[in-house]
C-alpha cells in the first residue's frame, strides 16, 4: 500500500467498495483512528458522492429511507429488507439529466446519512435507477456498455480530531 510506505502508522478510516472511485480517509495512529471512527459514528463527517444512473430520475431532490440487510443467499449483495434490515438514509439531488429514451441517464449528487454496505447502490436500484456499470446491481448490458462503475466519492468534510480545524477534501469526478 502506497500510503503505508509513506506513513507506517496510517490506518484506514473511510473505505470504498472496490468498484467505487474517489476519496478515502486514513488516520495516523490508533488514537486518531478512534477519534475519527467516533466522528463517523456520530455522523459528524460529511460525505458526498456523484453517480451516473440509468434513466431520468423524476424528482429533482429527495430522501431514500429504506432499511438494508444482507441477501443471505447471494452474498455480498444487499437488499431492501423491511423486516430485518437496518435503517439506511440517503439524500440526493439531481445535477443533470442526459440523453433520452433507452440512453436516458441522470447525474446525481448523493449524501449518505447512514453508512450501510452498498447503501447508495441498493437505494438507487430500489428507485429503479441502477448505477451505470455496477457489477452487482446494474443490468448485465450496463456492465458491457460501461466498463467501470459510475460512482465517485467526491467530497469529505470533518473537524480535524487533534487541531479542531474544519477540513474538506474534494476529488474531481472522472465521468
Amino acid at each position: 500500500m502506497r500510503v503505508r510506505a509513506l506513513h507506517d502508522d496510517a490506518l484506514i478510516v473511510h473505505r470504498l467498495d472496490a468498484a467505487t472511485s474517489g476519496l478515502v480517509l486514513f488516520a495516523r495512529g490508533l488514537e486518531m483512528l478512534r477519534r475519527m471512527s467516533l466522528a463517523f459514528e456520530q455522523r459528524m463527517v460529511g460525505k458526498q458522492y456523484v453517480a451516473l444512473v440509468q434513466g431520468h430520475m423524476a424528482e429533482a431532490e429527495g430522501e431514500i429511507d429504506l432499511p438494508l440487510g444482507e441477501d443471505a443467499g447471494n452474498r455480498p449483495r444487499q437488499i431492501v429488507d423491511p423486516v430485518r434490515g437496518r435503517r439506511a438514509l440517503t439524500r440526493y439531488q439531481v445535477l443533470e439529466r442526459l440523453g433520452d429514451g433507452a440512453d436516458a441517464r441522470t447525474r446525481v449528487a448523493l449524501k449518505p446519512v447512514t453508512g450501510r454496505a452498498h447503501q447508495l447502490r441498493v437505494h438507487l436500484l430500489a428507485l429503479g435507477h441502477p448505477i451505470l456499470g455496477d457489477p452487482l446491481y446494474a443490468p448485465r448490458d450496463s456492465a458491457a456498455r460501461f466498463p467501470r462503475m459510475h460512482l465517485h466519492a467526491t467530497r469529505i468534510a470533518f473537524i480535524h480530531p487533534r487541531t479542531r480545524v474544519p477540513m474538506q477534501f474534494e476529488s474531481r469526478v472522472p465521468f
